[in-house]
Order: structure tokens, then sequence, then C-alpha cells
């Protein structure tokens, strides 16, 4: 068992997505036929359209590209937060199908890991919660409590801390939603974390959509109100937006 190491990849993509989303959204107002619209689309630069769309707040064509994400090196703190965005789809490590007898990995807070005596603490506990799994396994496989059906009871001894890997998949328009709330510096340090690796990699194969991707603070006054982090032009610095 070792402290894990986030690692996110955007393992595939709606190709073009841009024309895609110019595509449905021209669809409802053409008389053209699908061959047709899709040649003319095709032929053009989209960047203008789809920049007109997203500030004219049609957002539904938006929804027609996906993009689907492996992550590892999370904690099940962190994949509890995600899988709260619920127009996603998520495939999860299980606890119960995968045996932690081995050692589970495990995230340390960054508050913890700088300071030394919290830092042996917290990696003390990590070593009992194993200790604890596996006896509690093995146990159970000597009464005849095997696999899966021995899995699923030990693994109420891990602690939230424990690794995962997840695997995401969202269309555009989730995605902007979910940068707006985890980027976010009141999102938690994690699922921030993660947020901002998804956004660099997302940028990189659809520059127009997610131009202006982030935080909510970035174009608009800080939605959190009296809950604010009181960083806003720190925030804009960070992504490039001038203030």
């Amino acid at each position: 068992m070792s402290e894990a190491k986030l690692k996110v990849i955007l393992l595939r993509h709606t190709p073009h997505p841009e024309e895609t989303i110019a595509m449905a959204a021209r669809l409802c107002y053409s008389p053209a036929d699908i061959r047709s619209l899709k040649k003319r689309i095709e032929s053009k630069d989209q960047k203008s359209f789809v920049e007109r769309l997203v500030k004219m707040g049609h957002m539904t064509p938006i929804e027609h590209p996906s993009f689907t994400f492996a992550v590892e090196g999370i904690s099940r703190a962190c994949s509890h937060q995600l899988v709260r965005h619920r127009l996603a789809s998520y495939s999860q490590q299980s606890q119960r199908y995968v045996s932690e007898e081995q050692g589970f990995d495990y995230i340390i807070p960054p508050s913890v890991k700088e300071d030394r005596e919290l830092k042996q603490i917290f990696i003390a506990f990590m070593k009992s919660s194993q200790v604890a799994y596996n006896t509690i396994a093995q146990k159970l496989n000597e009464k005849g409590v095997k696999g899966e059906s021995a899995n699923q009871d030990a693994r109420f001894l891990l602690p939230n801390a424990a690794e995962t890997k997840i695997m995401v998949t969202m269309n555009a328009r989730e995605l902007l939603h979910f940068f707006r709330q985890r980027c976010c510096n009141r999102a938690q340090w994690e699922i921030r974390r993660m947020a901002e690796d998804m956004l660099k990699l997302v940028k990189k194969v659809a520059p127009i959509i997610f131009e202006k991707a982030g935080p909510g603070c970035l174009y608009a006054p800080c939605p959190e109100g009296e809950y604010t982090c009181g960083k806003i032009k720190e925030v804009r610095k960070n992504y490039g937006v001038k203030t």
C-alpha cells in the first residue's frame, strides 16, 4: 500500500465536436436535407456560430458531443462527490469484486501531508485499516465465506481515503456545468484538481466549446455571493482572463 497519484486520461470523445453542435443547432431551423447540411457545415469554420450559441444560452445542441475519461488516484471521498453529477455515466472499480488484501493505495490531503506528525498518524491508520481488513477477510475465508462475499463485508473497514478508479462520460453541456462548480476555489481540493486536469484535456480537442470554461467567476460576478473566496482577480489571472 502507498500514496496514490492523480491521473486523468481522455479516452474517447465525439469526433469534430464543434461541427456536431453546429449540425444539431442548424437542423432546428434549416429546411435542407441532412447530407446538404452536413456538407455545408464541414466546409466552414463553426467557431463564431458555436460561440454565439453559448452566448445566447441555446445549450441543447451542446449536449450532443460526449467525452469519456479514465481517472485513477482519487479517493472514495472524491468519487462520492463526482457521482452527484447525475447527467453522466460512471463505471467504478468495485470494492466487492476486487480484493484489497494485497494492499490498498490511499490519498493524503495536503493539509495533513505538510505536517510531519499528522502524516505519520494518517499513514499509521491506513496500515491498521489494512491489517484489520486482511484479518476480517481471512477469518471469513476460514468460515467458508469467500471471494466477493468476504470482500463485501471486509470493505466496511476501508477508509474514505482508499484510492479508487473510475470511468466518466459527460456531454459537453454537463462538463461546462461541472467545471463551473468544481473548478471553483470553494470546491474540495481533490475534485478541483481532477476537474482542472479534465478541463486541460478537453480544451485541446474542443477549444471553441471550452474556451471560456472554468469557475463561475471568470466572466461574471462570483456566484457564491457571501461565500466567495475573495480571490476573483487571482482566479481570473490563473485562467488567463483579463480583469
